[in-house]
């Protein structure tokens, strides 16, 4: 995830905004600063807009024909249209990188000059003084502005102001369009792009446009198959921090979102959305060959399966099929022998990670599968046990024996069954 050159300026994701200097000392931070450093990007960028509507009324009369953005004149027009034709006219005289703007040049060459830059005697990274010392921050490990809230520490008193709102609910920032309030100047701003159109961040290799510079860099490593994000934990990787922290919940078993209803708690978002559809009772997709339902159309999709006998995923090294292909990929780490999946309590380990939350409630004791019928308290820790369970009370016996037709609720009772009864038959058969 370094950069091969200490100062090297990321081009790409500084050419979009008004203030290039300001943007390209921030790609020489690191992932806190740059995190800091785009609040204070795009709140200097609004300031500087809306300076300049209150200084003029002229109309922005010059419309880009790709994204629909509008500039107050031609010359600003034609400088954003370079990116999307991708010209670069400003060469470096050192080197053959080229540029959008000349400010990006400026700022480039100093990489060879060294001209008005202090380099960090951590890592070696080059930044003007001011930049240096909040760098120097990170190394140090130095937060003195303290949450009273929440006893969260930061760098900056900036960043403590914009957290404080959290705890406040506070939401300054207004969209005039729909009235919608935001916590800071620059969510304000992106929100108000889905209002305008204008998308003006564009993929090279397959022309999909996005409204931030921070979305086309993700979407790109789609393209380059770059995933800088790796697990502390395993060597599994990422192209984006934010699915890494959330994978990284397994591993910590940190569960930060709970059920308002039952308390419940769940460390992705997705689970507890479908936990929530448990106490709703939604279940809109219908099979139409079992009249069984569920709760999206992926699982009934899935359940189909079962119905038309369809394995689509095989297995590369033995050649067994599967209906779906997360069981594929639990198969496979048999050949390989890969379980990442370590239970903190005991050390025991896992190839799968549903194995890993059951196995840890024997430790914790939760049973959070409960029955159903109302004179039965019993509760189990597997809803498949749940489930056999449940069949004492209904007197379901799905299991049927192929040589005398007796029934049993239990797989493992017709297996018992059919060995004690019908092992002769059996062999006799296989000999025939």
């Amino acid at each position: 995830m370094s950069d091969p050159e200490p100062c090297r300026i990321k081009q790409e994701e500084t050419e979009e905004l008004i203030d290039v200097i300001v943007k390209e000392e921030r790609e020489e931070l690191s992932e806190d600063e740059e995190k800091h450093q785009i609040k204070s990007d795009l709140e200097f960028q609004s300031v500087t807009e809306d300076s300049f509507l209150i200084k003029t009324t002229a109309v922005k009369a010059f419309t880009c024909t790709q994204c629909g953005k509008s500039f107050g004149n031609k010359s600003n027009l034609n400088r954003h249209m370079r990116i999307h034709t991708g010209e670069k006219p400003y060469k470096c005289s050192h080197c053959d990188k080229r540029f959008i703007h000349s400010g990006n040049l400026k700022i480039h060459e100093r990489i060879h000059t060294g001209r008005s830059l202090f380099t960090c005697t951590y890592c070696g990274k080059s930044f003007r003084q001011s930049y240096l010392h909040q760098h120097m921050l990170i190394h140090t490990g130095e937060k003195t502005h303290k949450c009273d809230q929440c006893h969260k520490t930061f760098l900056r008193p900036s960043d403590l102001k914009t957290h404080l709102r959290v705890h406040t609910k506070e939401k300054p920032y207004s969209c005039p369009e729909c009235g919608k309030g935001f916590s800071q100047h620059s969510s304000l701003s992106l929100h108000q792009k889905i209002h305008t159109g204008v998308r003006e961040f564009v993929c090279r290799e397959c022309k999909k446009n996005f409204i931030t510079a921070g979305d086309l860099k993700k979407h790109q490593m789609i393209h380059t198959g770059e995933k800088p994000y790796k697990c502390s934990h395993c060597d599994k990787r990422f192209s984006q921090l934010r699915p890494m922290k959330t994978h990284e919940r397994i591993h910590t078993g940190e569960k930060p979102l709970s059920c308002s209803l039952c308390g419940k708690s769940f460390n992705q978002s997705s689970n507890l959305f479908r936990h929530m559809m448990i106490h709703t009772g939604e279940r809109p997709h219908r099979c139409d060959q079992c009249g069984k339902t569920f709760m999206r159309t992926s699982e009934l999709k899935r359940h189909l399966r079962f119905h038309t006998k369809e394995k689509p995923y095989s297995c590369s090294e033995c050649g067994k099929s599967f209906t779906m292909k997360s069981h594929c990929q639990a198969h496979q780490k048999i050949h390989t022998g890969v379980r990442e999946f370590v239970c903190f309590e005991c050390g025991k380990s896992f190839i799968r990670a549903e194995h890993l939350k059951q196995h840890q409630m024997t430790h914790t004791g939760e049973k959070p599968y409960a029955c159903s019928h109302s004179l039965c308290n019993k509760a189990f820790r597997n809803p498949a046990h749940l489930k056999t369970h449940e069949r004492t009370h209904t007197g379901e016996k799905p299991f049927t024996c192929t040589q005398c037709g007796k029934s049993f609720s239990r797989s493992t009772c017709l297996h018992r069954h059919t060995m004690r009864n019908h092992t002769n038959l059996i062999n006799a058969a296989k000999h025939n």
